[in-house]
């Protein structure tokens, strides 16, 4: 089941999707974005749009993070050396902030004002981190991110103009 509503709103989809649906997207969208949504649907995805996604992100991240914390007061022990490679050593310093920014829930557009860069560099950023990670979207994105622990010598100073 998709949801197509004449007025998309994050909680109006968060409800859909608590109920069930598969997918939540605009009624008047074009031919070619509801047959991409059919093809997703029929792939065993989830749609949602831009804005949802950036809310799922988000808070997403953010529940990961309050999870994490709690687990490392009830048991600091450092993760198994033989769990696999960490995500973070896969990225370059650059892919690292840009990673952090999209787990943040922000949007491209806002990564690129963010960074000094542009939009069409940030996407460039993602699909290599995409493709390292192994993962497909940004939600896959913070999941794999949040299963590794972030090394202590990875970038945290903001970007310089």
């Amino acid at each position: 089941m998709v949801l197509l509503s004449s007025v998309p709103e994050p909680a109006e989809g968060l409800r859909a999707l608590d109920d069930g649906a598969r997918g939540y997207t605009h009624a008047y969208g074009v031919p070619a974005l509801l047959q991409e949504v059919a093809l997703v649907i029929e792939h065993g995805g989830l749609w949602v749009g831009p804005d949802l996604l950036r809310r799922l992100v988000g808070s997403t991240n953010a529940a990961l993070a309050a999870q994490q914390a709690v687990s490392k007061a009830q048991s600091p022990v450092a993760a198994a050396p033989g769990a696999g490679p960490n995500a973070w050593a896969l990225l370059s310093a650059r892919e690292v902030q840009v990673a952090r920014a999209v787990s943040a829930g922000r949007s491209n557009k806002e990564v690129a004002d963010k960074m000094f860069i542009s939009e069409r560099t940030v996407k460039a950023h993602l699909g290599a981190i995409f493709e390292k990670l192994g993962v497909r979207d940004r939600l896959q994105l913070v999941l794999r991110l949040a299963a590794s622990p972030e090394p202590a010598s990875a970038p945290t100073a903001e970007p310089k103009p």
